[in-house]
């Protein structure tokens, strides 16, 4: 497989798991495997290069302008002039879409989205993507000339340093942008939040609608903080208003794969287990001995959250 580029995202300095991912993935299939950043390479130069990257393409300052519009232009404006890799990866979130979408329409080629695998077949990369809310999965390969862009989903692979040293950066130009380019970002909002984040965490305790009420997730909270752990949700009680969409574990969610994963009161619709079923250990708590979220199950405890939440959080209290 020839060249690789990654799109990475970084924030204060600090790469995104999911770029980390991909470019683990992409040292497995290439031998030369780059990255490209909107913004300053430097201060990415190292962790990027640890994790397989050998050059990292950077575009520099942006102005507070918007990174999609600018990334993609300079992409490209680099393959058009013969810097063209053979495959782009982009992550599956809002800025990872919003670079490949934009980029595909000045490429005119089209994006293999929703990927969890990468595999090398003949000298071609094949996607494998699950469709009809996971229960199916379709693998898809490119059959026309263009860069190949893919958008991969996040824990689909295991970040996983090379031990290479930091990569070269590289100017990345940035074509006039036209009225598209006067667009700046004037402010920012972060939700404040405490521990380990959900998709990172090793143990993710999340809730559903037997819950009841939005004020019995606080147990939820409280049991997750004792686990060391992060708060996760199912789409039902975020869809309900009584959890905030950060915290939502499923396929229009985040994808999580942590050591231990507690569903309470959670049925185990097919639209939540894709989001949590790569989880090493699943411990289910529901008082339908039928529910579907016990058919994935490492440990199952057929009781009513309200009765066993208590007792397991006043058990941990107790040890701590």
């Amino acid at each position: 497989m020839g060249t690789i580029w990654v799109y990475a995202e970084a924030s204060d300095g600090k790469v995104a798991s999911i770029t980390l991912e991909m470019l683990s993935r992409a040292r497995e299939l290439s031998d030369t495997v780059e990255a490209v950043v909107g913004g300053a390479g430097e201060p990415v130069a190292a962790e990027l290069g640890a994790y397989g990257a050998s050059t990292v393409h950077a575009t520099g300052d942006l102005n507070g302008g918007l990174a999609g519009p600018a990334v993609a232009s300079a992409m490209a404006e680099a393959i058009t002039a013969g810097a063209a890799p053979d495959a782009i990866l982009f992550g599956t979130t809002y800025d990872g879409r919003d670079v490949a979408g934009r980029l595909s329409v000045k490429l005119n080629a089209p994006v293999i989205t929703n990927v969890v695998e990468l595999q090398s077949e003949g000298g071609s990369l094949v996607g494998t993507e699950p469709v009809f809310g996971g229960t199916v999965n379709v693998r898809t390969r490119f059959s026309g000339t263009a860069v190949r862009l893919f958008l991969i989903r996040p824990k689909s692979f295991a970040a996983e340093e090379s031990g290479g040293g930091p990569a070269t950066v590289s100017t990345l130009a940035v074509p006039d942008l036209g009225v598209t380019g006067t667009a700046r970002v004037v402010d920012c909002f972060a939700e404040e939040s405490t521990g380990p984040k959900l998709d990172e965490a090793g143990v993710v305790v999340s809730g559903g609608r037997g819950l009841g009420e939005a004020e019995k997730f606080a147990m939820i909270e409280e049991l997750a903080k004792l686990l060391g752990g992060a708060a996760g949700a199912s789409r039902a009680i975020v869809d309900a208003g009584w959890v905030p969409y950060s915290h939502q574990v499923g396929q229009t969610g985040k994808v999580v794969k942590p050591d231990v994963y507690l569903a309470c009161g959670i049925s185990g619709a097919t639209q939540h287990m894709v989001g949590m079923k790569g989880s090493k250990t699943i411990i289910a708590i529901n008082k339908d001995a039928e529910a579907p979220i016990f058919g994935v199950a490492d440990l199952g405890i057929v009781g009513d959250v309200h009765k066993v939440l208590p007792k397991l959080i006043e058990a941990l209290q107790a040890r701590s």
